[in-house]
Formats: C-alpha cells, structure tokens, sequence
C-alpha cells in the first residue's frame, strides 16, 4: 500500500469521526503524496474528499472549487465514472447552498452518465437526490416520479426506501395505475 492509500483511508475515517479539518489536513497529504508518484486520477479523488470536508463545513464556494478542479482532470482523462460521481458530490453542494439550478443541472449530468455505463445503483442514488431536492423545491409529484424511478434502479434498500417504494405502489393502485416510466414531465402533465 502506497503512503497515499494509507493517507488516503486515515482521512476518510477522520472524516468519518466528523474530524474534517484533521480529515482535510490528511487529504492534502495524500493528494501530496500521489502527486509526488505521478498518480493524477488520485489527486483528482483527493481534491474530491477536500471538497466534501468543505461541504461538510458550509464551505460551499471552496468546495465547488476543489471539486471544478478535480471535474476536470476527470474529464480530461476520459474517466466518466468519476465525472459521474464528481458532477453528483457537486449538485449536493449546490443543494446544500441553495442553488437548485446549479443542484439539477449536476445531478442531472450525473445522472445520465450513470444510467450509460449501466451503474444502476449511484444512478438510482442519484435520482434520489433529485427526488428529495424537487420535494424540497415544492414539486411534489415531480418528486416522487422521479424518487420511484430511483428507487427501481437500486438493489439493497433501507427501512425508510421501502417504506416509500410501498406508499408510492399504493399511490399507483389507488390512483389507477403504474409511474409514467420515470419521466417527470409526463406526471406533471397528469397532474395538472
């Protein structure tokens, strides 16, 4: 294991400890020492984890930063499962700051990566996370169509997404039938 996979993971359970400024002191450390061995993807994925500290810390702009940075060293690279999952981190800081534009137009981005290289499982979280922003923004049938459609794409669900995968089939039955297949204009269309 190389300093930076040990640096790496002591940041990410500093992290998880709710240490972020030790946590973030780590992640430099590492994206230090992966620069050092030439690993660019690494420094990438460093710069992500900085950015989530800041998340974590109500630093939206400084983490929006970190995060463009390592955005574009992913893309540059051709690595469209960690574009996917950057533009995803990026629409939870943008959520977070109350920018839901912003917050749409990354999780949608992410989104559709996910749903191309078949990776149904962050494509699902991902719709999640749309799901729950819409609800937040007031669109509540937009909401849930899209929160079902992300339910369906995920495997292992928690109590609570059962919970809600069940209203939403009674919601179906009592309402005379199925989603609309996951398209939230159609619903909204519906419900008018």
């Amino acid at each position: 294991m190389s300093s930076g996979d040990e640096l790496k993971d002591k940041g990410v359970e500093l992290y998880k400890q709710y240490d972020y400024e030790a946590a973030a002191k780590t992640f430099e450390q590492a994206r230090e020492a992966y620069a050092q061995a030439g690993e660019t993807d690494m420094v990438a994925e460093m710069l992500v984890n900085i950015g989530l500290v800041h998340r974590a810390l109500d630093e939206g702009q400084q983490a929006l930063d970190v995060m463009q940075e390592a955005l574009k060293t992913f893309q540059d690279s051709g690595d469209a499962l960690r574009t996917a999952q950057t533009l995803g981190n990026m629409g939870g800081v943008y959520s977070k700051m109350d920018d839901k534009e912003q917050a749409y137009n990354a999780y949608r981005q992410a989104a559709d990566i996910f749903e191309e290289l078949g990776e149904r499982q962050m494509y699902g979280e991902t719709l999640l996370a749309m799901g729950n922003l819409q609800v937040k923004d007031g669109k509540l049938m937009d909401g849930a169509a899209t929160y079902e459609v992300g339910l369906e794409n995920m495997g292992d669900l928690n109590v609570n997404q059962k919970v809600i995968k069940g209203l939403l089939g009674m919601r179906n039955r009592f309402v005379g039938g199925g989603s609309t297949g996951g398209d939230p204009d159609n619903d909204e269309k519906q419900d008018s």
